[in-house]
């Protein structure tokens, strides 16, 4: 059975959440809390068999991304996905470079809603499509080389680790897929962030979706 938790001081959302669930999720169980605290106590007591944290942004006790950072330092291997209202690019990236494992706008459609907690559940990040759209161009005194340019720095195994990136997998999933361990797959992530300039996976999966790498990859492949 999966288990999950919703955090959220309103209870007509955590009630349409319930209902969600329900109906597309039918074999779990859905834990409920109106505060950081009581999600923190709750998480504590269900550590063993909760899968899955969704937390607002809004929580009376918790202030933007804090309770993020809090639940992060408390229950590090817990998984948390963010479920807010709040769909500025930079909180979105920012939720993921402190760990979450997806961002769900509430203004998500109920279909849309449930694929994003099915894909989470399945190892996968999720990020809202207007975030994987590539941002306006922005004056910078020295801009990076093209895209194109620096995926030559690249080995074949991480072009395969970055389109994985892309699609949203996790490390373990990225190991499974390729057939390396798991230390190997942060290796290589670590590596295509310095080679491609820059600071963060996120960056990293924004920058994979500028480009069809699975063709890439053939092209390459057929030099």
């Amino acid at each position: 059975m999966t288990t999950l938790m919703v955090a959220d001081d309103h209870p007509l959302f955590r009630e349409a959440i319930a209902a969600v669930i329900a109906a597309g999720l039918p074999d779990s169980r859905l834990l409920e809390a109106d505060s950081l605290a009581q999600a923190m106590r709750e998480a504590q007591r269900h550590e063993a068999s909760l899968d899955l944290l969704l937390l607002d942004l809004g929580l009376p006790d918790a202030a933007g991304l804090d309770g993020l950072a809090r639940l992060r330092e408390a229950l590090p291997s817990l998984p948390v996905a963010i479920l807010s209202a709040e769909q500025d690019r930079r909180t979105v990236l920012e939720a993921i470079d402190l760990g979450a494992v997806g961002y769900i706008p509430k203004s998500t459609s109920r279909d849309d809603m449930l694929a994003a907690l099915e894909r989470i559940l399945e190892g996968h990040l999720y990020l809202p499509p207007q975030v994987m759209r590539r941002p306006p161009p922005t004056r910078q005194d020295s801009p990076p080389a093209p895209l194109d340019d620096r995926l030559t720095r690249l080995t074949e195994k991480q072009l395969e680790v970055l389109e994985a990136l892309g699609h949203g997998a996790s490390n373990k999933g990225i190991a499974r897929k390729l057939g390396i361990a798991e230390t190997t797959v942060k290796t290589h992530v670590s590596a295509i962030l310095r080679r491609l300039g820059v600071t963060s996976r996120v960056q990293a999966v924004l920058l994979a979706g500028e480009l069809d790498l699975a063709a890439y990859l053939a092209e390459r492949r057929g030099r």
